[in-house]
């Protein structure tokens, strides 16, 4: 009785184990860890009290900390004390807020702000604003579906706009022997490029380079990209975070737009407002007169309503009571420029201390000449290796780092150890 029993036990197990190797998911392959995720992981596990994380790309104040801006805070309170509800928005989100993040980022002068040719829909933050976009483009541009892309480019524009249905190819961007912007080689690729090709454009603070063109390179950027008939797509993350000025951060969408350029416009208020996890945006077009508007609006809600249905309400109130108040608006823009000229002092002190305090080998001029959260600084895998290894400071392989991460309680180790990883000596 004991070893049929046995037997029929061991069947039962042999068939279990075998359902278990035949489920549905069993040749799903695992796939690649995030970069930025897998750093932060890292760090997280590193128990040296000197460990340093720039990695992620968040605001941290002069102590390290998460910073919530004040005028977040105070809007957050008029939000509470008007005790709002917690009702569904429209499927492109809160009008009032659409109105003033176009304003924001056309200018109150633009012509098509003012001739309401301006189709914008809030969306998930810059992510859910750029996927928005190549949905939409995907069904309805009606010419070639290839998109250019800067090399190189933010990490996550390559599935958003493949996973669009798009062909992504890339033009010349960075230079790395001058650790800066290869201007000959993009303006060669885009004339290149096939008429009507897209082309994204980073707006400011180009992510993860932090080399950002002239206002005289955008100008003739603009002329080659309206000669070969292409068109633009800007990715704004970081609107007031690059030179701490909301107006001069958005010279190149409004320099295309007064020259009669269409546009497509992804907007984030991750940085520049703090509210990461809030995940506010808009996505945005424009159009030729008001009746096309109308049918571009109706075409967004298309996408739109299967993707998510409609946006998050809260951030969406927290930006546009600060749009909205003009007390709140420049006390905000002067919070906007605190954080940005944080960093570039973070820039000057780190350029100063490898230069000419360690008198570290290289030329280290583009801590300066680059701009806004992120710095290439030219450390190459086996460096930036060993300073997680050795040293305890966390950045991407090909060594991107966060200026946010830096402050006045970690730049002098950071700067001596990226010495001694240099001389070989770490």
């Amino acid at each position: 009785m004991l070893a049929s029993t046995l037997a029929r036990r061991s069947v039962v197990t042999v068939k279990s184990n075998a359902a278990r190797s035949l489920s549905v998911w069993s040749s799903v392959p695992a796939g690649p860890p995030d970069p930025i995720l897998g750093v932060t992981e890292a760090f997280k596990a590193d128990k040296d009290p000197r460990k340093i994380n720039l990695g992620v790309g968040a605001y941290r104040d002069d102590t390290g900390k998460p910073y919530i801006l004040p005028s977040v805070q105070k809007a957050e309170e008029i939000i509470t004390a008007s005790k709002p509800d917690k009702e569904y928005l429209p499927i492109t989100g809160l009008a009032e807020f659409n109105k003033n993040a176009a304003k924001l980022a056309y200018g109150a002068d633009s012509a098509a702000l003012k001739d309401g040719v301006i189709a914008i829909t809030q969306s998930i933050s810059g992510t859910g604003a750029l996927r928005i976009g190549g949905a939409f483009l995907a069904r309805h541009y009606p010419n070639a579906k290839v998109i250019y892309l800067p090399t190189p480019s933010w990490g996550n524009h390559t599935p958003i706009f493949r996973d669009s249905g798009f062909e992504v190819r890339q033009y010349r961007y960075f230079d790395k022997k001058t650790v800066g912007l290869d201007f000959e080689g993009l303006k060669a690729d885009l004339k290149a490029a096939p008429e009507n090709s897209i082309v994204l454009l980073h707006a400011c603070a180009h992510n993860p380079t932090g080399v950002d063109p002239t206002h005289e390179q955008w100008k003739d950027i603009s002329d080659i990209v309206k000669e070969k008939k292409l068109f633009p797509f800007f990715d704004m993350a970081y609107q007031g975070f690059a030179t701490g000025s909301i107006a001069n951060d958005a010279f190149a969408v409004r320099h295309f737009t007064s020259q009669g350029h269409q546009v497509a416009l992804a907007q984030s208020f991750a940085k520049n407002m703090g509210l990461y996890g809030e995940r506010v945006g808009a996505f945005s077009l424009t159009t030729r007169d008001p009746e096309e508007k109308a049918r571009v609006d109706s075409q967004l809600k298309i996408v739109i309503r299967p993707m998510y249905s409609n946006p998050p309400l809260h951030g969406a109130r927290i930006a546009n009571a600060i749009l909205s108040d003009k007390a709140l608006n420049t006390q905000w823009e002067g919070e906007v420029k605190q954080m940005a000229d944080r960093i570039i002092g973070m820039r000057e002190t780190l350029y100063n201390m490898l230069s000419h305090e360690l008198k570290t080998p290289g030329d280290w001029r583009h801590i300066t000449s680059q701009i806004g959260m992120f710095s290439f600084t030219g450390l190459t895998t086996p460096q930036t290796k060993a300073l997680a290894e050795k040293a305890h400071i966390y950045m991407t392989a090909d060594g991107r780092i966060s200026m946010a991460g830096l402050n006045a309680g970690n730049i002098h180790y950071f700067a001596q150890s990226v010495d001694a990883a240099v001389k070989g000596n770490l």
